[in-house]
């Protein structure tokens, strides 16, 4: 086991614990994974924090699946690839399309609080869909009845065992594979070897290296930085979406005004009142999210002011109320009504569409590892994601480990008995508590306004050598999740802006004014990192 793991020797040996299946968060990916592989495997959840401390919990938006009668796995497909700008893997979104209807039946076994009128399953349009094709649960709660839901079929049974505030440091390799994963309780301070023939990485996003972000404070990329210190190839890190109705503020998340209102009939208006987007897409406020985001940028930047505006004053206030509650009484509680006035939004980092490579089977290139959700790049989003597609991709992709997972136990179990952790020795103190924070205040500044929604050569160059100095000033992380987080949110923030920096073009949600143009000749390909076994990059 040589590879560089972020934890050091101690004198205190960690404790060890045996499964079949170890999967780590505990969003839609991690909770359908864990549900699958228990009706056959020995399975240990682990996430660090509680169970409902995740990106999924927060959705307001809904699952898009083929399910109404005028839609189509065809129209589906064919949405997608549009959004993704090029760069989609057919294959991986005809298996998304395809099996995404049933796997959603599926879940509405389990999850009765899909939205109904007189029987009839509610589906609404969002953007960058050529007809209604999004089912929500609660009004805009789909997120958190939809996890609430798998918890409850999590545990039900006895098979998983759920180690929540528990973080996972490392993974465990051997002989050219995963066999497991280092935890840390930061209670005690304690270690902990958990051995598995397989692992699932299902760890969600990235987004708090930004500062403004509707992502929570769990989100700092631990799964892309884990896989890639593992030996495990990442990709298309330059794809980072923005969404285009944050509510202006400073907060921390920020609030996301989901994009069922505009599917609804709300608009986006600039500071004279117009509607921008009309003529400047087929769908006006409906078009794909880099479009949209593009031209609030531009619109912006016109007009001198860091944000735009939504309404939905000429919409019907109890419609609103009845199927935004959860909008509707968050911006009440801000200050603003809904149905009486204009709310100030711009575009917020909400979501990384690269992230740990796999193939059709949610498998790395990295034998015993998989990857589920928003930390996997499976192919599906391309350079820009349809909207809704990110919890099917979920449920579609972890039921597809699960059933690949029969075959791999099988012939891998005894691989990951084995093996010895060697641990270079150093010092454990790691740095400051006020440098640790400081730092990632000043990652999360730079990454905003380098490495936002616009980018550049200058601006990139820069950053990349700010992270580096940022790098040197820390000490090894000690005992303690904050300092390892700010290690892989640093990890994570590097590729971004190298790969960032190597697209010299514009293309779906990476937009460089120094390459204002989308170039196929040249860059209609994936961008791929691995770490060499020698520690090179």
């Amino acid at each position: 086991m040589t590879r560089p793991y972020l934890l050091a020797a101690t004198d205190r040996e960690p404790r060890s614990r045996f499964y079949d299946v170890i999967v780590i968060g505990s969003g839609i990916g991690g909770l359908t994974a864990a549900v699958g592989a228990a009706r056959q495997w020995k399975v240990a959840l682990i996430t660090k924090s509680v169970l409902r401390d995740t990106t999924t919990f927060l959705a307001q938006g809904g699952i898009a699946a083929a399910l109404g009668e005028q839609d189509s796995p065809q129209l589906h497909f064919d949405d997608t690839i549009r959004a993704g700008a090029g760069l989609c893997n057919e294959e991986a979104v005809e298996i998304l399309v395809n099996e995404g209807p049933a796997r959603v039946r599926e879940l509405m076994e389990i999850c009765p609080k899909f939205d109904r009128a007189g029987g009839d399953l509610v589906l609404a349009s969002e953007g960058a869909h050529s007809v209604p094709r999004v089912a929500h649960a609660g009004g805009d709660s789909t997120g958190s009845e939809v996890a609430s839901a798998l918890t409850r079929a999590m545990q039900s049974g006895s098979r998983v065992q759920v180690l929540e505030n528990e973080f996972v440091v490392d993974l465990l390799t051997s002989g050219g594979r995963c066999v497991g994963a280092v935890s840390l309780d930061p209670g005690s301070g304690a270690f902990t070897l958990n051995y598995a023939t397989a692992t699932v990485l299902a760890t969600g996003g990235c987004g708090q290296v930004y500062s403004l972000t509707t992502n929570p404070t769990v989100a700092t990329g631990d799964g892309v930085a884990m896989a890639y210190r593992a030996g495990a190839t990442i990709g298309d890190m330059e794809f980072v979406q923005f969404h285009p109705t944050g509510l202006y503020s400073d907060e921390s998340p920020i609030f996301l005004i989901t994009e069922a209102l505009r599917g609804e009939g709300a608009y986006l208006l600039n500071h004279a009142g117009e509607r921008f987007m009309v003529g400047i897409d087929p769908q006006a406020e409906l078009g794909p999210r880099d479009v949209v985001v593009k031209e609030m940028v531009r619109q912006m930047r016109e007009s001198g002011q860091e944000f735009l505006f939504l309404d939905a004053t000429h919409l019907d206030c109890g419609m609103l109320q009845e199927r935004f509650p959860n909008v509707y009484h968050n911006l009440k509680e801000k200050g603003y009504d809904l149905c009486r006035d204009r709310i100030p939004v711009a575009p917020v980092c909400h979501y990384m569409i690269g992230g740990v490579v796999t193939d059709i089977w949610g498998r790395s290139t990295l034998p015993g590892l998989y990857a589920s959700g928003e930390v996997a790049s499976t192919g599906v989003h391309g350079a820009n994601r349809l909207a809704s597609n990110s919890l099917l991709e979920g449920l579609v992709f972890s039921d597809r480990i699960v059933r690949h997972l029969d075959s791999y136990i099988g012939q891998a179990r005894d691989e990951a008995r084995g093996g010895r952790l060697e641990l270079p020795r150093g010092d454990r103190t790691g740095s400051p508590d006020s440098l640790v924070a400081s730092t990632r205040h000043s990652l999360q500044k730079l990454m905003s306004s380098r490495v936002g929604t616009v980018r550049s050569e200058e601006g990139l160059m820069a950053a990349l050598e700010e992270i580096g100095t940022m790098e040197e000033s820390l000490a090894s992380p000690g005992a303690d999740p904050e300092q390892y987080e700010l290690a892989n949110l640093l990890t994570v923030a590097s590729h971004i802006v190298k790969a960032a920096l190597l697209r010299e073009e514009s293309r779906g949600s990476q937009l460089r004014e120094d390459y204002p143009s989308q170039d196929d000749i040249n860059w209609k390909r994936h961008l791929n990192f691995r770490l060499r076994e020698e520690g090179g990059g």
